[in-house]
């Protein structure tokens, strides 16, 4: 799989037929909902069906209650609950499980990234299998810059990507695909891993570049130790993978669209 940089127009790609939009979410009671309502107004000018599944991932700030609250107003809008906190990627691989539509879109609960970028992350998805955004210019500060592109410099050496954001998360994969991509990271590789998968298959990725914020409410966690460690751990067992299914005699099969 070769990842394409391009631009993007806003015009409905005819590839979609409907949208799930997956949205991790812990302790972000601030940003959650202004995030829910660019959505929904993104969702009222969309040309397909759209929904939003949110995964509460054990949070106790509050963010539970408001989430139940926002979705009891709109059916486009779900709620699933963990009761404690699982990970990044055991979220997001719950929403996946949860999802109806025909593509899988996932992005962050903190407001760093603007609903509104969506139509145009989709939008490459009349040219491409799946899409993968890149944060232009990012918005957080030195420690953490410094972490994502040496972050994203290892996994593109190690998984032979040539992704420029590996942990944005703005990234779109067909159902299809994230159904039986046999996900196994719970923690910060899930990206990585998808794109890993998403390349062994044969799919085309495009990239597009989309606004990023400052962080103004909740706390970080990409530079927390035990966060790097798992995602080092799941990382070596990533790269384990494909000599495991070779020598199991499991051939890794591509789909076309």
């Amino acid at each position: 799989m070769r990842a394409h940089v391009s631009a993007a127009s806003t015009a409905a790609p005819s590839s979609v037929r409907s949208l799930s939009v997956v949205l991790p979410c812990w302790n972000e009671v601030h940003a959650v909902g202004e995030v829910i309502e660019g959505l929904l107004e993104v969702r009222r000018g969309a040309p397909y069906p759209m929904e939003v599944v949110i995964v509460d991932d054990g949070s106790t700030d509050g963010s539970a209650a408001l989430l139940h609250r926002l979705a009891s107003r709109c059916d486009a809008v779900r709620v699933v609950r963990h009761g404690d906190n699982r990970g990044y990627g055991a979220a997001l691989r719950t929403g996946f499980a949860a999802a109806r539509g025909g593509h899988v879109l996932y992005m962050d609960a903190d407001g760093q990234l603007d609903p509104r970028d969506l139509p145009r992350v989709v939008a490459l998805l009349d040219r491409y299998d799946a899409v993968s955004a890149y944060r232009a210019p990012r918005r957080d500060g030195p420690l953490r810059r410094a972490y994502g592109l040496g972050w994203t410099s290892l996994t593109n050496a190690l998984l032979r990507h040539e992704v420029r954001d590996i942990n944005c998360a703005f990234k779109v994969f067909p159902r299809w695909f994230v159904a039986e991509a046999e996900l196994r990271s719970t923690g910060a590789l899930l990206g990585a891993e998808l794109l890993s998968k998403a390349r062994r298959r044969g799919l085309r990725v495009g990239q597009v570049g989309v606004r990023h914020r400052p962080r103004v409410s909740g706390r970080s966690t990409g530079a927390d130790p035990n966060v790097i460690g798992r995602a080092f751990g799941e990382l070596i067992a990533l790269m384990r993978e494909p000599r495991a299914l070779r020598q199991a005699g499991v051939a890794v099969r591509s789909r076309s669209r």
